[in-house]
């Protein structure tokens, strides 16, 4: 049934897709610690190792291949971007490997743990950011706001044990942007150089948004990132994908009727459907009158209640190109936030598996 679904949102959003949009994204897809050193459960037959030798180098690391055999001498390894677009391979081959997983992929999940290793960035002690994936440890990946990635970061294993030269940080943001593209989402630029952290540099609880707060809350944790009213309400368009979880946030449903495909439906069920409080035993919530089946958070609504966070949504609802256009542009920034990129760290565009 989940597949049916896909299936059918999938042909809706191609067909309806304007060519304006099209024609350009397809021609700009062709325009140092714990890493492991020792062999992983998929490790070729020569018994290759790798190891940490240079990090940083040509962004993504430069790392010496062992063999078990002494005589054989070690070889530089140095990731290129046909290293990078065979991870992404991966993961897009992956995705929808679970029917019974929510909606039939992985894809929403990947998305906000990309969105929640990143979020945590604050401008001012320039701490938290993609650079570390610090949600490995506790007390981080027990923070209320990361409930339920234990299923992004497991579903991950797989990948790193395959592709164990690239770090978790990289990876986790490389899955983000994979599962953007792969749900019909726009091109999203991708930089590698993460490095991996320990528990030392985990954030506090409460830097990530509060679903049950209004407009000043989410200026206050926007802003301490460094994004503009514009920003934050191009960010809110990802919950167009995925749905909420009683189980883990305590809220229950999607937000649109095609939660593995990003679309702009989101902004337009905001303004164009009636809200209503859920009668139900748990927190504060809406729904929407008509079906009763799509929900909003109080956070969410607060976009439409602020006149200026509300002009932004009627820009959005009215023109999904430029929807993508946007989102592609504050994703990236998102992502590389904290991130101390080498100077002349070359930037990447992967070519899309199945979208």
């Amino acid at each position: 049934m989940a597949s049916a679904t896909r299936t059918f949102a999938r042909a809706l959003r191609t067909s309806a897709r304007p060519a304006i949009n099209a024609a350009p994204r397809a021609a700009f897809r062709q325009s140092a610690r714990f890493y492991s050193a020792k062999p992983t459960g998929g490790s070729s037959s020569n018994g290759l190792l790798y190891g940490l030798a240079g990090a940083g180098l040509l962004g993504g690391g430069a790392y010496y291949l062992y063999s078990n055999d002494s005589s054989v001498a070690p070889k530089l390894f140095v990731p290129k971007f046909e290293d990078y677009q065979k991870v992404y391979n991966e993961i897009a081959n992956r995705l929808e490997e679970k029917e019974d997983y929510d909606d039939g992929s992985y894809g929403p999940v990947l998305v906000r743990l990309a969105w929640h290793a990143s979020g945590t960035y604050d401008k001012e002690t320039g701490t938290g950011g993609s650079n570390g994936a610090t949600m490995r440890f506790s007390p981080e990946s027990d923070h209320g706001a990361n409930a339920g990635l234990k299923a992004a970061r497991d579903f991950l294993e797989p990948v790193k044990a395959k592709f164990p030269w690239i770090t978790y940080s990289d990876l986790w943001i490389l899955a983000g942007v994979c599962a953007i593209q792969e749900m019909m989402g726009p091109t999203v630029p991708y930089r590698a150089g993460r490095q991996d952290r320990d528990v030392a540099a985990c954030t506090p609880d409460g830097r990530l948004p509060d679903a049950a707060q209004a407009q000043d809350h989410l200026r206050n944790i926007f802003y301490r990132m460094g994004f503009n009213d514009q920003e934050i309400v191009a960010l809110c368009g990802a919950h167009a994908l995925g749905r909420c979880h009683s189980d883990r946030s305590g809220y229950s449903g999607p937000w649109t009727f095609s939660p593995t495909v990003l679309t702009n439906d989101y902004y337009k069920l905001l303004l164009e459907e009636k809200w209503q409080w859920k009668k139900w035993n748990g927190p504060k919530q809406y729904e929407d009158k008509k079906t009763q089946t799509l929900m909003m958070l109080p956070a969410d609504m607060a976009i439409i209640q602020d006149k200026k966070f509300k002009e932004w949504v009627k820009v959005y609802a009215a023109d999904n190109d430029k929807f993508f256009q946007d989102f592609s542009a504050v994703v990236k920034k998102l992502f590389e936030l904290g991130v101390p990129f080498k100077e002349g760290t070359e930037t990447w565009t992967f070519k899309p598996v199945n979208a």
